[in-house]
């Protein structure tokens, strides 16, 4: 009996220091993925067709949201809410940066785009590009995007795009600081844009 309590202590002194250590892995991964730029490398064009890459999400703090032209309300809702938080904590647009990146290549065309992001902001730039090279964009910055047919009898007829409706936020060197989600109190986004200027 008495063997077999020591074997037990031993069992659980093992156990841990396994759970120790692979605290302290975890604790050091997540210091990793703070402390690194958060997405991935891309190559893509603004609504202007000027090339645009990962570059554009440093220097400065920046508010990025995923969405598409043909989206009926989370897109324009968050679009003119952003441009409004925007007007009130950084007026004279010199501090943020703010992007819209389309989930909708294939349809969202840097024109398309230029009209859809200008008719409700000029301090918002819309992104997009070849459908391949911004869907890896989309992947590597962990957004949810697919396509769902309005008919699912019809699939090669019109479609919409379920996506994530979060506004990401992102320090001046591209790392991640948090999200404002979709029908956020405005006084809560604003407090957490005022924030992120800050640093």
């Amino acid at each position: 009996m008495k063997k077999l309590r020591i074997g037990l202590w031993v069992l659980v002194a093992g156990m841990a220091g396994i759970l120790g250590y692979l605290s302290m892995e975890i604790g050091q991964s997540k210091q990793i993925i703070g402390e690194a730029a958060y997405g991935v490398p891309f190559q893509l064009v603004d609504q202007h067709g000027k090339p645009v890459s990962e570059q554009a999400l440093r220097g400065k703090p920046s508010a990025v949201f995923f969405g598409f032209t043909h989206c009926p309300e989370v897109c324009p809702t968050t679009l003119f809410e952003l441009d409004a938080w925007l007007k009130k904590v950084d007026p004279d647009g010199g501090h943020l940066n703010a992007y819209f990146v389309t989930v909708d290549p294939e349809r969202d065309t840097p024109e398309m785009l230029n009209t859809y992001v200008s008719n409700v902001s000029d301090r918002i730039i819309g992104i997009g590009g070849q459908p391949d090279k911004v869907m890896d964009m989309v992947k590597g910055f962990r957004v949810y995007a697919k396509k769902v047919p309005v008919d699912e009898k019809n699939p090669g007829g019109d479609y919409t795009m379920d996506h994530t409706a979060s506004v990401f936020l992102l320090d001046a060197d591209g790392r991640f600081k948090g999200t404002i989600a979709y029908g956020e109190s405005p006084d809560t986004a604003v407090q957490k844009l005022q924030k992120l200027m800050k640093g």
